[in-house]
This record gives structure tokens, C-alpha cells and sequence, in this order.
């Protein structure tokens, strides 16, 4: 059986936890697995780089900071190799370069293309365990990319589609996927299954526990993804095609605060405005998420979105240069605001669950920016301020927390 295992940064944040991460890996070794680990970053290592990096230039080129912040995926993997090593169980670091993890060309927010799988085929035959380098790739010009927050996650199911993988393993700080962050949520409680779509929906709207892109490729490729904790034997949550569990109506709540939102006043009310400005942006490599459009009035019409904060700035240089041409009369933005949404297949076959949902804010004194829906998610635009309360409401609405 081949199993490839992705363990964040905090399993990985000091010697105590390498050496427990190593014991685990060597466990399935032992039993005669072939064996593929994916690493991210020691710890807060990463936030300390892009500090670090701020101190000598704030307006680094993405280029630049790729060459640095994948130094720090370098580290975890020749830690955990040397650990391995030590207990005397051959291991093998490679980084994107050495396995050609090939991807496009988008520094800060890549995606694979291709994945040379020839070295770590040759390396398991010759029974290593093979540590790969989370989080990165190499472009056509031979440079590092990085795939954005979250990427090891990306990395390790590409990795397991790529080598057509029995298993793919997703270890972190938590006992697996809940219905809501039980560090907001207290009661919150642990999935034992969840279905790609769902997942999918809820990495989107802001639940950390797995990246979003891990979750779409997994399902484009039939890899089963498990998520569990790195510090304990909990059995984790699986994600996969088709759950057997009953569809709960609602399977959980998640926030992201890492969101702004931009309304362009004024913009000529006819046919293609709303496509030259979002052509524009997407031109520019932003993702827009939640879009309202007023009515037109005097032959204009205001439209307002939102994009992650780190795409803020871009986006509002895309539009200020463009501004002419766009017929945009001004341009605001308010980057104190925050996405909850609420996510489960149960939704599509029962009305009413936008209402609950309103009412539960409603109850809170919460107020509403924008709304946005799918089959199986709603997500609202509050206050930044309100955000932690309105998960809390909404998740006692829907009653979805231990008894």
C-alpha cells in the first residue's frame, strides 16, 4: 500500500512533535507501506519570513519572496529526514525542484501543471521513506512558485493522484473536520465523513482545516483524503464522493476574515460594463467571490464584491488605472468585514433555511452587507466585529453542536 501523509507546520514546530510525526510515519513503514511524507513549514516560520521580508523591502517582488518563503518547507523536510535517520530508518528529502513538481507561473498563488513522479518512484523501490517539500513548485523558467496558504495541503493530494496513492492523509492540530471551529464554537462537533462538494464549500468560505484547491483536486481525481490530528490516534474524518450517514440539513458553519469589499459608483448602466470590469481583474489574477448589483437609476449602476484582502490592494490599482475607461465615477472599499456561510447537500431539498438562518442573525442584532447562494451554501457579508457572534448564533439555530 502506498500512503502519502501532509502534517502542518504546528506537528512539525519543534523537536518533541518531528520526532513524534517521525514515529508515525514509521509505524506504516514498518508494516511494509511505501511511504510518501509532505511537510510545511516549522511552527510560525512562515509568518516570521514574510516579517522578516517586510523589514527589508514592504514591496517585495513575488518573485523574491517565493526564493524565500520556500527556504522554509526546506528545513521541516531535512529535520524530519535526519530525524528518520536517527532512528535508523532510511529517508530522503527532495523539494519541488528535485521532483519537478511543475506548476504555472503565478508567484504567491501558483498551480501544479505536471508532476515528474520518476525520483520518488525510484527512491520507495529502494524503500526510503520520501519527504517532500510542501507548499511549492517550479515554473517553465526554472524559478520556485508558491501555492498560496494552505498548499501543503495541495501538494500531498496532487502527490497521491500523481502516484496513484491507496491513501492521503491530511494531519493537523485538530481531531479532524467540525461543524464549526471549536475554538469560536466550544460544542462544536467532530465529522466522521463529509462529502467533497460540502468540503469544498466550506474551505472556501473560510474553514482552515484543509485548502480549498486540495479538496478540488481530490475530487477530480478520486483521491480519499482523511483529515486527523498529528497528537493523538483519533480516528479523523473522511472525505469522499458519497457519505452513508443521512444528509443532515445543515453539516457546518465557517467564517473568513480575510475578505474586503469594493463598490465601484456610478458605472455606465449597459450591456459588457460588468464584463470589462471583472475582465479586468481576472486579467490581473483576482478572484472575486460575492457580487450585488443595484438597479440601474439615471443610466448609471453601482456594483459591489468582495476579494480576499490580500488581493485589496491589486484590485483597487487595477480599477483606480482603469477608472476611465471602466465609466467608473468612484470607488470604495471596506476591509473591516467578514464571510459566514453555512454549507450542507440537506439544504437543497428543504426550503426555509435561508429564513433560519436571518433569524438567528436577526436574533443577535447582526445586520447583513450582501448575500450569496448555492445549491448546497449561503453565505452573508457582516461587520468584522460581529463575526465570531454570528457563527455562535447560527450554529445553535440549526442545532448542530454535541448534545
Amino acid at each position: 500500500m502506498l500512503i502519502v501523509k501532509k502534517f502542518g507546520g504546528s506537528s512539525v514546530a519543534n523537536k518533541e512533535r518531528i520526532f513524534n510525526v517521525a514515529r508515525r510515519c514509521i509505524e506504516d513503514y514498518k508494516k511494509g507501506h511505501d511511504v510518501v511524507v509532505v511537510l510545511s513549514a516549522m511552527g510560525k516560520t512562515t509568518d516570521e519570513l514574510l516579517a522578516k521580508a517586510k523589514e527589508i523591502n514592504p514591496n517585495a517582488s513575488k518573485r523574491e519572496m517565493d526564493m524565500l518563503l520556500t527556504t522554509g518547507e526546506q528545513v521541516s523536510v531535512a529535520m524530519m529526514a535526519m530525524a528518520m535517520q536517527a532512528m535508523d530508518v532510511p529517508a530522503i528529502s527532495l523539494n519541488a525542484f528535485q521532483v519537478k513538481m511543475n506548476s504555472s507561473s503565478r508567484h504567491g498563488n501558483a498551480r501544479f501543471k505536471r508532476i515528474d513522479s520518476e525520483r520518488i518512484t525510484n527512491e520507495l523501490e529502494a524503500r526510503k521513506i520520501v519527504i517532500v517539500t510542501g507548499f511549492q513548485g517550479i515554473n517553465k523558467h526554472e524559478d520556485y512558485t508558491t501555492l498560496g496558504r494552505g498548499g501543503s495541503d495541495t501538494t500531498a493530494v496532487a502527490l497521491a493522484a500523481a502516484l496513484h496513492a491507496d491513501k492521503c492523509e491530511i494531519y493537523t492540530d485538530v481531531d479532524g473536520v467540525f461543524t464549526a471551529d471549536p475554538r469560536i464554537v466550544p460544542n462544536a462537533r467532530k465529522l466522521d465523513e463529509i462529502t467533497y462538494d460540502e468540503m469544498l464549500e466550506l474551505a472556501t468560505s473560510g474553514a482552515k482545516v484543509l485548502h480549498n484547491r486540495s479538496v478540488e483536486m481530490a475530487k477530480k481525481y478520486g483521491v480519499q483524503m482523511v483529515v486527523r490530528s498529528s497528537l493523538n490516534e483519533t480516528e479523523g474524518t473522511v472525505v469522499k464522493e458519497v457519505v452513508k450517514m443521512e444528509k443532515m440539513l445543515i453539516t457546518g458553519v465557517a467564517s473568513d476574515k480575510n475578505t474586503a469589499r469594493i463598490s465601484v459608483i456610478g458605472v455606465k448602466d449597459k450591456p459588457g460594463t460588468a464584463f470589462k470590469i471583472f475582465h479586468r481583474l481576472a486579467k490581473n489574477n483576482i478572484n472575486i467571490d460575492i457580487i450585488l448589483q443595484s438597479v440601474g437609476r439615471e443610466g448609471t449602476k453601482d456594483i459591489s464584491f468582495t476579494v480576499s484582502q490580500d488581493d485589496l490592494q491589486d484590485a483597487l490599482r487595477v480599477l483606480e488605472e482603469n477608472k476611465e475607461s471602466l465609466t467608473i465615477q468612484e470607488i470604495k472599499h471596506n476591509a473591516k468585514v467578514a464571510k459566514v456561510a453555512i454549507v450542507g447537500a440537506g439544504m437543497m431539498s428543504n426550503p426555509g433555511v435561508a429564513s433560519q438562518m436571518f433569524e438567528a442573525l436577526y436574533n443577535y442584532g447582526i445586520n447583513i452587507n450582501m448575500i450569496s447562494t448555492s445549491e448546497i451554501r449561503i453565505t452573508v457579508l457582516i461587520d468584522e466585529k460581529d463575526v465570531d457572534r454570528a457563527t455562535l448564533a447560527i450554529h445553535e439555530k440549526f442545532a448542530l453542536g454535541d448534545v
